[in-house]
Order: structure tokens, then sequence, then C-alpha cells
């Protein structure tokens, strides 16, 4: 994959600009590859950069990547105050719920169809799904439908006002629990241990829920990288961005095995070589 400076917009061009209608909501929707389909939801504030590099790692080892624009500007390095304004809207949107926990986002069932979709169009036993921050739950709650079989959590954030909470319904994650049995399918999930919006009590409340199919992975904040961009200096104090932004590209790296075990995971499950 050619180098990209991480620190200026990204224009995406080497991803389908597409609008893709689902539940009769039409949202942009960028893809690219070949191979099973592998839904990626950006973290706060948007597909950046870094989210784009993690897309393209994951297209290039041999997946469709269907990358839906959910909040932010495409592309953009924004700055601290922008970002913070993204992240204000968001938490009132209709579509998401960031505080209170005990149900999922509604934009969820747009995801599920999302996957559906990607489905058809690639094939394979089933889709990938791996939501970051804000969007990191969105992936276990995609499981609700059958088309979505690897889901990945990273460093999942909601809801913002209780730490130990769940942003999903007991009824739901019931469900999903008794999918994950009878499939014998897993959850796998990354946070950094000294993380403020991810913290321990929360992969404790999956970890109940689940059981032995959450697979949770806590790197140490020694792990996380120092070059971060103005959203994340003013407003992400903590090692947060296990994939993207605190991810260092060095082998040796214990972010970068974070990267490879979870391409490793989507090939297992979605039986790719």
């Amino acid at each position: 994959m050619p180098h990209r400076d991480l620190n200026q917009d990204d224009d995406l061009a080497d991803f389908s600009h597409r609008e893709i209608s689902a539940l009769g909501q039409p949202k942009t929707v960028y893809v690219s590859g070949s191979g099973p389909a592998v839904v990626i939801m950006a973290e706060m504030p948007g597909i950046s950069p870094h989210v784009a590099r993690f897309a393209r790692w994951v297209r290039d080892a041999g997946f469709t990547v269907y990358m839906p624009s959910l909040f932010g500007r495409d592309g953009a390095v924004p700055s601290a105050d922008e970002g913070a304004a993204v992240f204000r809207r968001t938490c009132t949107s209709m579509e998401f719920r960031a505080l209170g926990g005990g149900a999922a986002s509604p934009v969820t069932s747009w995801l599920r169809a999302l996957a559906r979709i990607a489905l058809d169009e690639c094939g394979g036993s089933g889709v990938g799904a791996i939501g970051m921050c804000f969007t990191g739950n969105f992936a276990l709650s995609m499981m609700l439908d059958q088309a979505t079989i690897a889901p990945v959590l990273c460093q999942p954030s909601l809801p913002l006002d209780n730490p130990a909470g769940i942003e999903i319904s007991a009824e739901e994650i019931s469900t999903i629990r008794q999918r994950l049995d009878r499939e014998n399918l897993d959850v796998l999930a990354y946070r950094f241990e000294g993380d403020h919006f991810c913290k321990a009590e929360r992969f404790a409340a999956y970890r109940k829920a689940l059981g032995e199919h959450f697979i949770e992975r806590v790197l140490p904040d020694s792990a996380a990288g120092q070059d971060v961009p103005p959203f994340f200096e003013k407003h992400v104090r903590s090692p947060h961005s296990v994939v993207t932004v605190h991810l260092i590209d060095e082998q040796g790296q214990p972010t970068l095995a974070a990267r490879d075990e979870i391409i490793a995971f989507l090939k297992g499950k979605l039986k790719t070589k």
C-alpha cells in the first residue's frame, strides 16, 4: 500500500463512492476490494486518514470493505473545534444513543440492512463488522441479523455516562448470546488499559453477558503512539484508538499485532486464504 500523509486530508479516491439505500434511507458508502464483505464503521469524528488506512489494510488482506459515512467530513483531518462540533451533533442526532445505554442506537438497523446488501453482493459465509469508539458496539448489535458472523469491537465507548453500561438491550444481548452458543461464534474486542472512554467495567459487562465467546485484548498504555491529530490531542487525553490513531506501524508493536490478529480473525471466520 502506498505511503500516505496521515496529517493531510484523504480524497478516498481508491474507493468507489456509492450511495446505498437501506430501509429507504440513502447513505454514502465507500467500497473497495474483492472477497468477503467487511463493514468498517469509523470512530469519532469520522472517516479520517487513519481510519481509511486501516480499511485499506483490511481490503488488501483479501476483503471487500464497505465503509459507511455516519458523521463528520469524509477523509478529513478536522481541527479540534470542528471535531468537537461533530461530536456534539452526533450525540444529539436521532440516529445515535450516546447516553443511558440499555438500547442500541437506531442507526444499527440501517447497518444490519447494509450487511445484508454486502453479503448479497460479495457472497460467502457471512460478513465481518468492525466498530470503533462511538460505533464500537454497533458491530455486536449487527449480530441480531444472520448476515454478520465476525464482529470486532475496538474501544466501544457508549454509553458515555456509564462506564459499566452496554449500548444494547438485555433482550438483544440475550438473543446474541444464544446465537454465539448455537453457531459457535466469537466477539473480538480491544481496549487500552488506561482508556478513559472504554474502561475495565465495560469489558467486564461484556464478559458477563457473552461468556467465553467474548475474546478481549487489553493493551498497555505504553503501546500507544503519541503522534496524534488535533482532535485527539485536545479532547482524547488517554490512549484510545487501538488500530487507527494510536497504532504504531512498526513490527513488534502490540497495536500492529492487534491489526494482524483482527485480519486473521476475519480470514478464519469468513474462510479466506
